[in-house]
């Protein structure tokens, strides 16, 4: 069997059509590490201001972590390099840290 040409290979079509649902997960994961960033509490007092920050750490975890589900199964990782999952890897570490510090 030969090889198919490059005409017919749809890794371009399929490489952007895999990296829309990556780059909104990451862009998710960003907007709510950035809000777990800038929260500030008041004081020792202030659990609003800490459920906010506990909530937000989840939220880019979970996004983050869809991301990485999303990457490794076969035909994403096939098309889409490894690199495209450096982003959401790096939001949810600093969240984890802000999580462990902070909340």
């Amino acid at each position: 069997m030969t090889a198919p040409s490059p005409e017919d290979d749809d890794r371009g079509s399929l490489r952007l059509v895999l990296a829309v649902p990556l780059t909104l997960l990451t862009l998710i994961a960003a907007y709510f590490c950035w809000t777990a960033l800038t929260i500030t509490p008041s004081g020792t007092w202030d659990d609003d201001a800490y459920a906010g920050i506990v909530l937000s750490c989840v939220l880019t975890l979970a996004a983050a972590g869809s991301a990485a589900a999303l990457w490794l199964s076969p035909s994403v990782r096939r098309t889409m390099p490894w690199w495209w999952l450096l982003p959401a890897l790096l939001l949810g570490t600093v969240a984890g840290a802000r999580w462990a510090v902070g909340g």
